[in-house]
């Protein structure tokens, strides 16, 4: 008798292997696209800073600090100082937060502190985003329509314009 091969071998067939070729274009393309839409995207940032904790003592300076703190209640704005000689509340004005008015305030303070560019923003946790930026924009920036106000250059003596109103926001009373 011949000897029989085992049909098993002879009709296995070779597997075929995954083409991935069209997955790589995709996923390429897909990043491609991602970077060319990053590319549009604008992203604004409000510098401000966080109170930090040191060992270290400030330099000693000749005139006490304003410290002056906005603090954002139910009521309104709660305005005061470290020096103890402001304290006033802007309410609100038909349920919304009186900008308008903390502005014109503010005003008055910077002319009367010059050269104090410091402000401590605490607003509550429930306040919104958006809120939070248009407060932030009436405690930093002078508008056109404020009084021009003039300060000494205290390296040249030459007198300049005031730009800003209270440039550094510093947070504070974050954890409630």
């Amino acid at each position: 008798m011949a000897y029989k091969q085992p049909t098993r071998r002879k009709n296995q067939r070779d597997r075929e292997t995954l083409n991935l070729i069209p997955i790589l274009d995709s996923v390429f393309i897909f990043l491609f696209f991602l970077l060319m839409s990053s590319q549009f995207l604008k992203i604004y940032e409000i510098g401000s800073d966080i109170p930090i904790l040191s060992a270290a003592n400030p330099p000693p300076s000749k005139e006490k600090p304003l410290g002056l703190t906005v603090e954002v209640t139910t009521k309104g704005f709660e305005v005061s100082t470290s020096r103890g000689n402001i304290n006033f509340i802007v309410p609100k004005a038909g349920g919304e937060y009186d900008l308008e008015t903390l502005h014109s305030k503010l005003v008055g303070i910077k002319k009367a502190n010059i050269y104090e560019n410091q402000v401590i923003f605490e607003p509550q946790v429930d306040v919104e985003y958006q809120q939070i930026i248009n407060m932030m924009d009436a405690m930093r920036t002078m508008r056109n329509s404020d009084d021009l106000l003039t300060r000494k250059n205290k390296k040249t003596g030459i007198d300049e314009v005031v730009k800003e109103l209270f440039n550094k926001i510093v947070f504070g009373n974050l954890m409630s």
